[in-house]
């Protein structure tokens, strides 16, 4: 599993390198959100880092693409489940995952939604069950929107105020931070396993 996500990781990454890396920003954003297992946070660093200047357009095009992705997410969730059921259960989360979120939801949707927008759980568990439980759509859409804003403007903000010495230090570390993300990222996973 740790290897599949490296490779992943690695080439989301290699995007930033390329001439659509703007565009494929949006998309794996929009796609993390539904069904893609990397988020889009190590290639936003990335473009931000080779354009500090253009950080904060970054952090706004991945925080619009997101929340876009996760209403379509809930849409899937709310209209087509019983049509999508098996390949979302067979491909993205497990039935145990799904049915914790649920819990979650009874305990406070907005609470549930937000932690997952700003955290390393998997944000596209609540996009798509959030429409499956019929969670009142404007709470769904404000904790995604809050959530999603903050994470992705925090790096950008972090990465347009330090600057070279935050590239220093991630030129430095990239490996290390590459493994601490992965780790983060599968504990995302076991964090929503073990509510």
């Amino acid at each position: 599993m740790f290897k599949l996500f490296k490779k992943l990781y690695n080439w989301v990454l290699s995007w930033a390198d390329k001439k659509g890396g703007t565009y494929a920003l949006c998309a794996f954003s929009s796609a993390e959100a539904i069904f893609f297992p990397v988020p889009p946070d190590p290639l936003l660093m990335a473009l931000c880092l080779g354009n500090t200047k253009k950080a904060i357009r970054f952090a706004f095009l991945c925080s619009a693409a997101s929340v876009i992705g996760g209403i379509i997410g809930y849409f899937i969730g709310y209209s087509f489940w019983e049509l999508t059921k098996e390949f979302f259960f067979k491909y993205i989360f497990s039935v145990d995952a799904f049915n914790r979120v649920s819990i979650l939801y009874h305990r406070n949707a907005f609470i549930a939604i937000f932690t997952a927008g700003f955290t390393p759980i998997p944000y596209k568990v609540f996009t798509i069950s959030a429409g499956v439980f019929k969670i009142n759509f404007f709470i769904f859409f404000i904790a995604s929107l809050i959530s999603r804003s903050m994470r992705f403007f925090l790096i950008a903000i972090l990465i347009k105020v330090f600057g070279e010495k935050i590239k220093e230090f991630i030129d430095k570390y990239f490996d290390i931070l590459s493994i601490i993300f992965i780790i983060l990222l599968i504990g995302g996973f076991i964090i929503l396993k073990n509510v």
